[in-house]
């Protein structure tokens, strides 16, 4: 009696070790598509942004590779930077350079940059420069969109590129027009944000959701201990805070762009019918349908025959005849089924076993959106 007791209570135990198993791997399961992701990757702070900064400038030290004469531009720029070093030119329209080029010169500001920040400068020629290579960006001014001076460039060009050859034989890799300068701005004015005078906190979204603005808030209130976020909508989460100092409104921030949440993928499509690209994400379902794919193929090729008179003819001339064949094959339509709630890996193994190529998903894909069975956004780039 007491064997079979024992016996009794370990199978009870292993039918609850049994039973809790299967309870989490369900729900695992029912929470595969989910993941946890920081605050902080996937909002921003409204006010705390890049700045972008554009200005003019000439580079110098080309080798006979710059704006050829009927470019006026950068010789005038030449004129005018040599009579601020007290060099005066009487007339700028008789010089005759070939290693300088004029060049638009781009950067963006960072958020909080304060005077005497590097940043990265992008320059690109706008004149008819072959090459920028080996040259040097003479002091630049960056201005802002309200035409302020915000920062200031120079220093040697960086090219992912290179262009050598000349009269009909030339190579070129990449472009040799347009190059960079690391760390050659520098950030003159402050434009950094005040977080003390900001009254309330916002983050915005950078996928719009608002079961994702919901979890944001919700995360926040159940950290702080009250209810201080509330989504407003699906980008953008208020964090009502009392006025207070800098170093305050930072410590807060760093807690609140720490905190793990459970982010809510979109089901999206993602085509680019120019290169033949096509991204889906594992949300994506289909409902069911039947895919009919059709092989057409037709073939025009034209020989030319040469006509030639015979022997000893009288006015005859020699002639070239076209002579144009057309072919056309078709194929049997291929065919597949899916059933409802197919997944990405179903439809893509089924096209695959068809043989379609990137091509043929893309317009099989646009018919399966018109034809109602794609549960999911298509977004054509």
């Amino acid at each position: 009696m007491r064997v079979h007791g024992l016996f009794r209570i370990a199978l009870s135990t292993l039918f609850l070790v049994v039973s809790a198993f299967v309870a989490v791997a369900g729900s695992f399961a029912a929470d595969h598509n989910l993941r946890q992701t920081r605050i902080r990757d996937i909002s921003s702070v409204e006010g705390v942004r890049d700045n972008p900064l554009a200005g003019y400038g000439l580079v110098v030290g080309l080798n006979g590779t710059g704006d050829r004469q009927q470019t006026m531009f950068p010789v005038q720029t030449l004129g005018n930077l040599l009579l601020k070093m007290g060099v005066r030119i009487t007339s700028p329209q008789s010089i005759t350079v070939k290693n300088i080029a004029a060049v638009m010169v781009t950067a963006n500001l960072p958020p909080f940059a304060r005077p005497g920040t590097r940043v990265d400068v992008n320059v690109s020629s706008v004149g008819d420069a072959r090459s920028l290579e080996g040259g040097y960006l003479v002091l630049a001014t960056l201005h802002g969109p309200d035409g302020q001076v915000y920062a200031t460039a120079q220093g040697p060009i960086v090219l992912g590129g290179f262009s050598s050859g000349g009269q009909g034989n030339s190579v070129t890799l990449n472009h040799p027009t347009a190059g960079r300068v690391p760390n050659g701005g520098m950030v003159e004015k402050d434009a950094a944000v005040d977080l003390s005078r900001l009254p309330e906190l916002s983050l915005l979204l950078h996928e719009p959701d608002y079961l994702t603005a919901q979890e944001v808030a919700d995360a926040i209130n159940k950290t702080l201990g009250r209810d201080q976020a509330k989504a407003i909508d699906g980008r953008r989460i208020i964090v009502r805070t009392a006025p207070q100092s800098a170093e305050v409104t930072t410590l807060l921030l760093s807690r609140i762009e720490n905190l793990a949440i459970t982010v809510h993928a979109p089901a999206r499509v993602i085509m680019n019918e120019r290169s033949g690209t096509v991204v889906m994400g594992h949300e994506v379902t289909l409902s069911a349908c039947s895919v009919m794919h059709g092989d057409l193929a037709v073939q025009i090729t034209t020989e030319y025959e040469v006509s030639q008179p015979n022997a000893l003819s009288q006015g005859g001339q020699t002639v070239v005849v076209p002579h144009t064949t057309v072919t056309a094959q078709e194929g049997p339509a291929k065919r597949i089924e899916l059933p409802a709630g197919a997944t990405v890996q179903d439809l893509i193994s089924g096209l695959q076993s068809i043989g379609a190529t990137a091509r043929d998903i893309i317009a099989i894909i646009e018919a399966i959106n018109a034809a109602g069975a794609l549960n999911a956004e298509l977004q054509v780039i």
